[in-house]
Formats: C-alpha cells, sequence, structure tokens
C-alpha cells in the first residue's frame, strides 16, 4: 500500500512540476501517515534544531535568512545527524496532529540541511544529482526512515504534509536551500508556535520581492511556487490573487487590487548561503 501510494504521489509531483500556469492537480495523500491520536499530549524535543538554527541562520538587511553552511563545526554536523536520527525513532502516527505538524516540517528542513552539508560547496540543491537517472536534485532520493519506511523528501512534503494538511502555508514552512524559497526560520517548528511561525513566515514572504515583485509599470511577478503548486492556492490565478491579499501589507495590497492579474512568475535557486 506505501509502495503504491509512494508511486502516486511522485506521478502528482511530476505532473505538477509541468504545468503552466495557475492551474495544478490535487495531491493525493499517503492514507498511512493520516493517522493521529489527538488524546496525546506528548511532546517531541526539538531543541537540538533550534539551537543549530540559532548558530547558522543569518537574517539579512535583505529579508533573506541566509544559512552558513561553510561554518558548521564537524561537532555540529554530528548533531544535526543526531537530530535526524531520533526524530526518525518517533513514532509520529501515535502523536496528536500538531505535533506531527511540527515534526514533519522540521524534518524536512533538518535533512534538506544535511543534504546541502554533506555535499558542499554547491551553487544550487538542483546540482545535487543523487535521486537517480533522469532526475534533478536530491528530493526523490530516499534519505530518512520514519516507523521502519524509507521516505524522500517529496514524500514527506507532497504525500503527507500537503495533501493531510490541506493548509497552503506548507509552503512558507518547509525550506529547499534556495534564495527564491520561503525564508527557513530561526526556530524550530513545536506545536505551540507552528501556527504563528507559519503566519509570520507567509507574511514575510509575501511581502518581500521574493514573494511578490511588482515592477514600474504595475506589472505583478510573483513566486513560480504559486504557480507549480496552485491547487494549494485556490488552483486558479483567482484564488493566488485571494491568498496574497491575506497576507500583503496596505501598499502592497492596493498594487495587486488595482493590477488584479499576476503577469509572470520567478524563483531564484541559488544556494541560500
Amino acid at each position: 500500500m506505501r509502495v503504491f501510494a509512494r508511486l502516486i504521489g511522485l506521478i502528482t509531483v511530476l505532473l505538477v512540476v509541468s504545468g503552466f500556469g495557475f492551474s495544478s492537480r490535487e495531491p493525493q495523500p499517503w492514507e498511512d501517515w493520516a493517522v493521529s491520536n489527538e488524546a496525546d499530549a506528548r511532546v517531541i524535543d526539538h531543541s537540538a534544531w533550534t539551537g543549530l538554527l540559532v548558530s547558522y541562520v543569518k537574517p539579512g538587511s535583505d529579508g533573506l535568512n541566509r544559512f552558513a553552511y561553510s561554518t558548521v563545526t564537524s561537532a555540529d554536523k554530528q548533531l544535526l545527524n543526531s537530530y535526524i536520527a531520533g526524530l526518525a525513532e518517533v513514532e509520529i502516527t501515535g502523536y496528536n496532529r500538531k505535533e506531527q505538524l511540527a515534526c514533519w516540517l522540521n524534518l524536512y528542513n533538518a535533512v534538506t540541511v544535511k543534504v546541502i552539508l554533506d555535499h558542499y560547496p554547491v551553487k544550487s540543491i538542483r546540482d545535487i544529482d543523487i535521486s537517480g537517472f533522469l532526475k534533478n536534485g536530491p528530493w526523490q532520493k530516499e534519505l530518512v526512515e520514519v516507523e521502519n519506511t524509507p521516505l524522500t523528501l517529496d514524500n514527506i512534503e507532497h504525500d503527507i504534509l500537503r495533501p493531510i494538511w490541506r493548509d497552503p502555508r506548507i509552503h512558507y514552512g518547509v525550506n529547499c536551500a534556495s534564495v527564491g524559497c520561503p525564508n527557513l526560520m530561526t526556530e524550530a517548528f513545536t506545536s505551540a508556535n507552528v501556527d504563528t511561525l507559519l503566519d509570520a513566515n507567509a507574511r514575510a514572504y509575501v511581502n518581500s520581492p521574493r514573494g511578490v515583485l511588482v515592477n514600474g509599470n504595475g506589472d505583478i511577478s510573483v513566486s513560480s511556487i504559486y504557480s507549480w503548486f496552485a491547487h494549494d492556492f485556490g488552483n486558479s490565478e483567482a484564488g493566488v490573487i485571494k491568498h496574497l491579499l491575506e497576507y500583503a501589507g496596505d501598499s502592497l495590497a492596493a498594487q495587486i487590487r488595482k493590477s488584479n492579474d499576476l503577469s509572470d512568475t520567478h524563483y531564484d535557486w541559488a544556494l541560500n548561503e
């Protein structure tokens, strides 16, 4: 069942990424991971990940959080490996849904940082071609095992997070180590802060040129994320605009309403270093 779901998820992702315009296919959930225990009050410890983020994520004056990959010590690389190994041992389906969300987001981001460090120096995560023949980047390689099930980064994002939670803010939580992506946060997600952090990162991204760029003529270019995964944002240009207006500041919102049209998309795959 899990193998079949994995294949369906991969096909869905390929169709989404190859799509054009503000329309994409609905992601299909890997149902085994939709199990939760809302009566469970246990909390997963993400303090090690927070410590690494505090040490190496450097907020810039341009609003971009950069990760200091070149300065990560051997001891902290081992700490990262231990943190990921610890999460891999968690029986995640036994936790409540909010705790699960924080855990999956942190696991995705921690594994992504590990991938970069394991192949550093690189100019872009897309240069790390470890997924196999005719596959770009690391996203389709099994990099972590949870509940005895090997998982890829694509599995975590497109088979678990997006279709099970059906929350567009997921895109402001997962970080693909690229300049064009929403920021890698300076603290780990927890069940207590996940909603606050996702909202804050959504506002930061939408109101940055990486999210929405308005040129001198009033033409609006948005991140390709809103096109690649349009289904999560209403599956239409109008849906994307509605979503942007939820987080846009007054000035940007006025410009969006005045244009009421998205002219282009953009994305920078350069490493967020």
